[in-house]
């Protein structure tokens, strides 16, 4: 079993990388693959909404970015960690950037399998940001796993954050629940339990 975890921010070994690392040093502990992706500081289209990934089977059309990467590498995860620290009350540009198209265009790689949000952050707009990220799962028919307290840590800097004992022990518990989950979905699967299949039917507000 594997986590693919992503990095949304600008700063490879900053405060996010820093708890997704204590998240990937307790799944290490379980038994459980990771790997924490970096989005880099290279810019990342926004999603113009062109409908062409339904064309190309599920990858954008853009691919002068790591949009297509995630996608293929969501194809082969068991289960997801979307870390970012807060900018005004919201996760960063990018990693929404990101997130628009992997979903929209690579929906099918992450449909039921089990997700989670963390953000980091100097002090405030930190619950906002995580219910941002959770709507992407909540959409997309993926199981939240969620913690022993709101999914955050706080520091300015990486030994900020490594101060923060709570969010540290939160990002620990995360790990442990995504772990157990995980092997819930693997019993399941091995006696025969499949994913449903749903209806989908859309419709706007005027027909």
């Amino acid at each position: 079993m594997k986590v693919l975890m992503i990095n949304g921010s600008p700063h490879k070994k900053g405060c996010t990388f820093t708890a997704l690392s204590e998240i990937a040093d307790t799944l290490t502990k379980e038994g459980i693959e990771s790997e924490i992706l970096h989005l880099g500081t290279d810019p990342i289209r926004d999603c113009i909404a062109c409908g062409k990934c339904s064309e190309l089977g599920g990858k954008c059309v853009f691919d002068d970015d790591m949009v297509n990467e995630i996608i293929t590498k969501a194809e082969q995860a068991d289960a997801f960690i979307f870390g970012s620290p807060v900018y005004y009350a919201h996760p960063s540009g990018r990693i929404l950037s990101a997130l628009d198209r992997v979903f929209y265009a690579g929906s099918k790689a992450f449909a039921f399998k089990p997700a989670a949000s963390i953000v980091s952050a100097r002090r405030g707009g930190t619950t906002a940001s995580v219910d941002v990220l959770n709507k992407y799962f909540t959409i997309n028919q993926m199981p939240v796993v969620a913690s022993t307290y709101w999914n955050m840590v706080h520091g300015n800097k990486p030994e900020e954050v490594k101060q923060d004992l709570e969010g540290l022990q939160t990002m620990r518990n995360i790990a442990s629940n995504m772990a157990w989950l995980l092997r819930c979905i693997e019993a399941g699967r091995e006696k025969g339990i499949t994913t449903p299949e749903n209806q989908k039917v859309q419709t706007s507000f005027i027909r």
